[in-house]
């Protein structure tokens, strides 16, 4: 018979290569020209005609390569954009995708490559694991710290068809390469690091408290496998580079080491939740999101006390949070306690501008139920919890979120 063992259990899906540092961004030839000649630079509009996307293409041309930018990307990337960016990829017939920019430039590029290896409608891969193979190679450069989406296996698409976005999450989406350069976010306004900032937390905090997972090795693996002691430790230490350091980057946005430690904490988070997948602040945010058109990271963000407020019952839940709570202060863990780290996730908000409250956002008492059951609905997500919560459980989170319950305590 074989050693049943201790039931612990791992998974990584990660790009084949990942550079991090100031000037990491300098390997960017020729880690892209391994992969082809014709590049499709997908790239943030914003990003047009600054010195930084002159001197890449500069550099990727000197190199050999052939270039051609694309930039007609449209936040919350509606289904029908997309199509129309496929399309300008295949008659170009590009070898290799480089994504430039924040979250939904990179995810952009990940359906662009999706769209160009096995054609449409993008409603086909809708869910998990149904892309059916490789897609073109994608190397993933982010200019804002939060996403992790250069590391990931997930895309998220606005569908008008659809009340909330929709996910597509593969491993063939995990980007070949990934290069993240601090220098980069240098330049992102106070609240795009705040609220990126702030989401990478929540992607390291729901990664560390996700449901342990009864794996059948036999079988096809879900994308987003649970807990994972292959990255707890990377889920601690994103932690640890971001909750003393986001407040800082977000006062003083020049400061050079916190943008390196949030930017690390950020590709940290992305590595965790990568392979574990999020739970109760996504399942709740993107019905929020939907409601009031406000920002992903600042709805997670602000949910995410809330959330570990509620769940610190389970006495597992708990000693995971105060875990975190250390890693977050950086303090001794007999110092640490799950009340604490509310507090302090709490404070850590409140310094860096994420609201207090859902009534602060436009959410009215009566959308609460709603917004409940469309939550409810977020299967995978609501799968990873670490508690099975049941809708009088995410209408309690949503009531104490509305009321604000936490401000006074994250202002002690």
């Amino acid at each position: 018979m074989p050693d049943p063992g201790t039931g612990v259990v791992g998974t990584l899906r990660l790009p084949a290569r990942v550079h991090f540092g100031y000037g990491a961004r300098a390997q960017l030839p020729e880690t892209v020209g391994v992969h082809g000649r014709r590049v499709l630079a997908v790239v943030d509009p914003f990003l047009v005609r600054t010195p930084f996307l002159d001197d890449t293409i500069g550099a990727l041309t000197a190199a050999g390569l052939d270039v051609r930018v694309y930039s007609d990307i449209t936040p919350e990337l509606p289904v029908d954009t997309l199509d129309t960016a496929a399309a300008t990829a295949q008659a170009y017939g590009a070898d290799v995708i480089l994504a430039i920019g924040g979250g939904s430039a990179l995810d952009a590029a990940k359906l662009i490559a999706l769209l160009c290896a096995h054609g449409g409608p993008l409603s086909r891969y809708y869910g998990e694991n149904l892309v059916p193979g490789p897609v073109v190679p994608i190397v993933a450069v982010p200019t804002t710290a939060g996403t992790g989406s250069e590391v990931t296996p997930v895309a998220v698409v606005s569908d008008p068809t659809r009340e909330l976005k929709v996910g597509i999450s593969s491993p063939f989406l995990v980007p070949v390469a990934a290069i993240v350069d601090p220098e980069l976010t240098i330049g992102s306004p106070a609240t795009v690091t705040a609220y990126a900032g702030i989401d990478a937390l929540v992607h390291a905090v729901e990664s560390y408290t996700a449901r342990p997972f009864d794996l059948d090795w036999s079988a096809r693996l879900p994308v987003f496998t649970g807990r994972n002691a292959l990255v707890d430790g990377i889920a601690l230490r994103a932690a640890g580079h971001l909750g003393p350091w986001l407040p800082l980057a977000v006062r003083e946005p020049t400061d050079r080491r916190a943008r390196e430690e949030v930017a690390m904490g950020a590709l940290l988070g992305g590595i965790a939740f990568g392979s574990t997948g999020t739970h109760l602040c996504h399942a709740l945010q993107y019905p929020i999101g939907a409601l009031t058109r406000t920002p992903h990271g600042l709805g997670t963000g602000l949910m995410l006390p809330y959330v570990l407020d509620a769940l610190r019952v389970d006495a597992d839940v708990a000693e995971r949070t105060a875990t975190l709570g250390a890693a977050i202060e950086g303090i001794p863990p007999g110092e640490a306690s799950a009340e604490r780290t509310v507090a302090r996730i709490a404070r850590i908000n409140r310094e860096i501008g994420v609201p207090a409250s859902l009534a602060d956002i436009g959410v009215e008492r009566a959308h609460l139920s709603r917004l409940a059951d469309l939550a409810l609905g977020s299967t995978r997500l609501i799968a990873i919890a670490p508690v099975a919560p049941s809708r009088e459980l995410l209408l309690d989170i949503l009531e104490r979120a509305h009321a604000g319950a936490l401000a006074d305590r994250s202002a002690q």
